[in-house]
């Protein structure tokens, strides 16, 4: 176990967000949360990044208190990938190499610049490093962010929503980089998602919130057309089809 979630409850404007959500994610594994708008996801992702302070509960990497360690410290064993990122005035190369800024010591060294080379040429991305980022295609964007993320040596993958946005050709490239990267490097991964199917095919644990509380949690397999109809309130047929399993409304 890499990532445990203890009773976390989170609240404000008077109400509570959150209650009491304990789960916890393997090395290898990539662990998707789903459930309608306004549900928590965003908000359950800040709060295992120590982003958003919860009212109770805490959250442990490698048995390691988020809530008791360092910025910098954090930035070292979580990489945070947002739903939107701004496209400043940079080129590829320097972007990603931000994601070294919890490593430096005085200067950038050969082996800072040898890690952005090894993360750009991974997402297929050395050809534009010195493109700007803001004259990017929002693939293209998305890909850079999942880079300076990479190079931070993070233990965890924290994305959300990853494919928002993007094109069908797009939203599969990321989504089977991530998978790839977490299986063959042993991270952990941590999304959030709307498109159902993407996260039956590229997820390896699915975690349904409804009202605040978790709905259900368990393997793509288990998940049924009764538990989506709850969660979402519509009627679903559950389909195989070329090897992966299909959501399709009434």
């Amino acid at each position: 176990m890499i990532l445990d979630v203890r009773d976390i409850r989170i609240g404000y404007d008077g109400r509570m967000v959150l209650h009491g959500l304990d789960f916890q994610v393997n090395q290898g594994q990539v662990l998707t949360i789903l459930g309608p708008n306004g549900v928590g996801k965003t908000t359950l992702l800040r709060c295992i990044n120590a982003m958003l302070k919860p009212t109770t509960g805490t959250v442990l990497i490698e048995n390691v208190d988020v809530f008791r360690m360092r910025a910098g410290d954090i930035a070292k064993r979580m990489g945070y990938v947002a739903q939107r990122n701004d496209a400043g005035r940079m080129t590829a190369f320097d972007a990603v190499l931000l994601g070294r800024k919890p490593h430096l010591r005085w200067r950038v060294s050969n082996d800072d610049l040898r890690k952005v080379d090894a993360a750009l040429n991974q997402l297929d991305l050395q050809h534009l490093s010195l493109r700007h980022i803001n004259e990017m295609s929002g693939g293209e964007l998305q890909k850079v962010c999942i880079a300076r993320a990479l190079v931070q040596e993070p233990s965890v993958l924290l994305l959300d929503e990853p494919t928002s946005s993007l094109d069908l050709k797009n939203q599969l490239e990321i989504l089977q980089t991530i998978q790839h990267i977490v299986h063959e490097h042993q991270l952990t991964a941590v999304m959030t998602m709307h498109d159902l199917n993407m996260a039956m095919r590229f997820s390896d644990v699915l975690l349904c919130l409804k009202e605040g509380h978790i709905f259900f949690c368990g393997n793509c397999e288990e998940l049924t057309a009764d538990i989506v109809q709850q969660v979402y309130g519509i009627k679903v047929d559950i389909l195989r089809h070329h090897g992966n399993t299909l959501i399709i409304p009434r």
